[in-house]
């Protein structure tokens, strides 16, 4: 069943992130994952949410989520990431 990974993503040094977004994109479809949104406008048409920067990606299973985030190749870079930006939420939602 595939997988909806939703990130709310506060970015502190855009240059440093701007390198995470240059090279992880190519470990992610490694494992068939895929961006759905990224960088885009946000409206909250109802509630009080208010995210700073959405991502949203489709795995095929959680197995190849999990296999991703457990890639050696890419643990550099979420150090990277970690270190340039906050998390403020994420979600996991099975889908179609």
């Amino acid at each position: 069943m595939a997988i909806y990974l939703i990130l709310d993503n506060k970015v502190h040094d855009a240059a440093k992130y701007d390198e995470y977004k240059k090279a992880v994109p190519a470990i992610i479809a490694k494992h068939g994952g895929e961006y759905l949104a990224r960088d885009g406008k946000i409206e909250v048409p109802v509630g009080d949410w208010h995210p700073d920067r959405i991502v949203l990606f489709k795995w095929p299973s959680r197995e190849a989520l999990d296999a991703f985030q457990a890639d050696p190749e890419y643990q550099p870079w979420k150090e990277l990431r970690e270190s340039c930006t906050t998390t403020n939420q994420i979600l996991i939602v099975e889908g179609v």
